[in-house]
């Protein structure tokens, strides 16, 4: 949580993922991954904001389900990482990491990476939960 939470206030920029510097939600995920586990397992191609618009395959859940360890969204705790639908017909493309019972961290254009409460609007978006493996 403590690595995590190091992002707060990081500055929003597509595709980054550089801890005070700038990501996006992805990116995010994506540092806190280095910092847990290690070095990324795949290299993220270049996407553009309405990638998640279009097409029927959960990409950002497969990725996810290849290298993480995916559980029931409801048993999701501190630490676990969640893939939102921002709409109820289209895939998930928003990524967040639980901070608490009722918190979460996310990367949000034009604020940056901030933590929030999960409110049930953001709650009943939550599509995937999967866990961090260990680290090296």
């Amino acid at each position: 949580m403590t690595i995590a939470c190091a992002w707060l206030g990081t500055p929003y920029h597509d595709q980054a993922s550089l801890k005070g510097v700038g990501c996006d939600c992805l990116g995010l995920a994506r540092g806190v991954w280095r910092e847990v586990v290690g070095p990324e397992p795949f290299p993220i191609p270049p996407y553009s904001r309405d990638w998640g618009e279009i097409g029927p395959r959960e990409v950002l859940a497969e990725g996810a389900r290849a290298v993480m360890i995916e559980m029931p969204p409801a048993e999701a705790g501190p630490g676990a990482l969640v893939l939102f639908r921002m709409d109820s017909r289209a895939i998930a493309k928003h990524v967040g990491i639980l901070t608490g019972p009722g918190t979460f961290l996310h990367a949000y254009e034009r604020l940056g990476v901030i933590e929030e409460p999960l409110t049930p609007s953001w709650r009943r978006r939550i599509a995937f939960a999967f866990l961090f493996p260990a680290g090296d």
